[in-house]
């Protein structure tokens, strides 16, 4: 089964499949819309590269009568980050060997500056002067001579992973892959053709494509989308629009609930949504609030493993894995780790229980990165499949998520992660937001320091988050953040996650921006506001224990 077979299944269905503003597409109107479009990319196809199309736009409909299109015609659509610039931006693209660039007039001058070898009629502006009359000669093409001969493995999405580095990585997602998630997800989830799908993510991120408009496609039910993510516009939208789901990412809740409780809360259709990353008191919140159930799962672009809540998994937990040999492992021996241990208030007692998390049997499960035999072979090794992410797992089988490989810090010879950390922060009430990452520490190893973003109209002083943080039984002894940084709005990947690179970057320098900083001097002491002279002070430390290069 390809995903070009379950679009032609709907070529004559008249129900509603995309809505956005004012507008409503029909099925049979998509297929005609993207047949248009596979005609006129045909007609500039270079058979001598990959059959590529780049996809630089915000959330529209022009976006997903290319996604038909590519699928119709065996090409692959290349989901550019409207959210990057520059050097990354342009190595994005020639990084994934485009023969066409789709794009607007608003986005188009991210362009500027470069040349990234697609422009003229290898350019498309769909709301340019011409782009009407390149299109007017391939207007009601034939499904049945536009459809190419597309197999199960061919690539249909080129995605980039969130917050890259070093060399772009481009997860291939084939045809064959995308339509099994359109025929499962909807099971799983008891989804149908009388449920409506409200996407809040940007269209190039897995999320948007995998979490929502794939169930749309599986069930037939209409796909909602807008241009941008708006929290302050959400119930509006999801009124209007009669929507029974949503896919989010953690963020995006946090933002919701930030905008002031009405009334009229309760006033929706929504029943069901999924996503990721989510804290426990966000998910209840918006329960209470907006009487929406929840399914929270973890799970990557790159595919192999899929791990699910179920009714008896713990608060913390991210549930067992779907399928597969997954397990937790020593990424230095591929020991398995112990299983974790907990106090009586939750606590993990055994920081050694935390390895990566990997499938033992998932290698052909993986489609690899696009034109990146590295990246590709980082990920599978010894036959498995290593996610680069930080978890534990209890003699019961959940699993816990413990942060990002960049996420590990070592604290005094002791390795923990910020996820933990992070989850203890966030139960602040006025907390919006946190982001726990390490800092160098002058002598040895890491130092812990977090981001804090405040719920808008709430304050925080230095003495109410410690009074706080020694209240939480569950906090370990070296967990405590040595430094504080109140941020007026959390740096954001394009998908809405938290981008801790300018943190880090940042680190406790006080002239970065007028954010306030906190500090401890040692360990023991309160924290306290941390000024120019501290800075000075403590790089001295750096430079007379000879590690000033940490500090670059």
């Amino acid at each position: 089964m390809t995903t070009a077979d379950l679009l032609l299944a709907r070529s004559d269905d008249d129900r509603p499949a995309l809505m956005f503003e004012d507008e409503v597409v029909t099925w049979s109107e998509l297929l005609q819309h993207g047949a248009d479009r596979a005609a006129l990319a045909l007609s500039l196809r270079d058979e001598g590269t990959p059959f590529h199309i780049a996809v630089l736009l915000e959330n529209e409909p022009e976006y997903l009568y290319w996604i038909v299109a590519a699928a119709l015609s065996g090409a692959a659509i290349v989901g550019v980050n409207h959210t990057r610039r520059g050097a990354e931006l342009r190595n994005d693209i020639e990084h994934t060997d485009c023969q066409l660039l789709v794009t607007s007039s608003t986005l188009e001058g991210l362009l500027d500056g470069f040349d990234s070898g697609l422009d003229g009629d290898r350019r498309l502006v769909v709301d340019g002067s011409n782009y009407q009359s390149r299109l007017a000669p391939f207007v009601q093409s034939d499904l049945a001579e536009v459809r190419q001969p597309v197999k199960a493995e061919d690539a249909l999405f080129l995605l980039f992973t969130s917050g890259s580095t070093g060399a772009p990585k481009a997860v291939v997602c084939s045809q064959g892959r995308f339509a099994k998630i359109s025929g499962t997800v909807p099971t799983n989830f008891g989804l149908d053709e009388s449920d409506t799908f409200y996407n809040s993510m940007p269209m190039f991120h897995g999320n948007a494509l995998m979490a929502s408009w794939a169930v749309s496609l599986g069930t037939g039910g209409p796909w909602v989308t807008r241009r941008k993510f708006s929290a302050s516009n959400f119930l509006a939208d999801v009124q209007k629009y009669r929507a029974t789901y949503f896919n989010y990412v953690g963020r995006s809740l946090a933002y919701i609930l930030a905008t002031p409780e009405g009334p009229n809360d309760r006033d929706n259709d929504l029943k069901f949504a999924f996503g990721t990353e989510a804290t426990e008191r966000d998910m209840a919140e918006f329960s209470r609030r907006f009487g929406c159930n929840f399914s929270e799962s973890y799970g990557s672009s790159e595919g192999p493993i899929v791990i699910a809540k179920t009714p008896d998994t713990p608060a913390q937990a991210l549930g067992r894995p779907r399928e597969g040999d997954v397990a937790v492992v020593d990424p230095e021996t591929g020991v398995e780790c112990p299983r974790a241990e907990f106090g009586e208030d939750g606590e993990l007692l055994n920081s050694e229980a935390i390895g990566e998390l990997v499938r033992r049997d998932g290698a052909s499960l993986f489609e690899g990165y696009y034109n990146n035999p590295e990246a590709s072979s980082q990920r599978l090794r010894d036959g498995w499949y290593w996610s680069d992410d930080l978890a534990y797992c209890d003699h019961d089988g959940f699993m816990y998520f413990a942060g990002r490989g960049a996420d590990w810090l070592r604290v005094d010879s002791e390795n923990f992660s910020a996820a933990p950390l992070e989850r203890i922060i966030a139960r602040h009430p006025a907390v919006l937001v946190s982001a726990v990452f390490p800092v160098p520490d002058a002598q040895t190893g890491d130092q812990v320091m977090t981001a804090i973003e405040l719920v808008p109209g709430t304050t925080l002083t230095p003495d109410e988050l410690d009074t706080f943080l020694n209240d939480q039984p569950d906090l370990g002894t070296k967990w405590a953040p040595r430094f504080v940084r109140l941020v007026e709005s959390m740096p954001l990947t394009g998908s809405n996650k938290i981008d801790k690179k300018p943190l880090r970057a940042e680190r406790w320098n006080t002239e970065a921006g007028d954010d306030p900083v906190w500090w401890r001097p040692t360990r023991p002491d309160p924290l306290r506001v941390m000024t120019d002279a501290d800075c000075q002070e403590l790089s001295d430390e750096f430079e007379r224990n000879g590690r000033s290069a940490q500090l670059r």
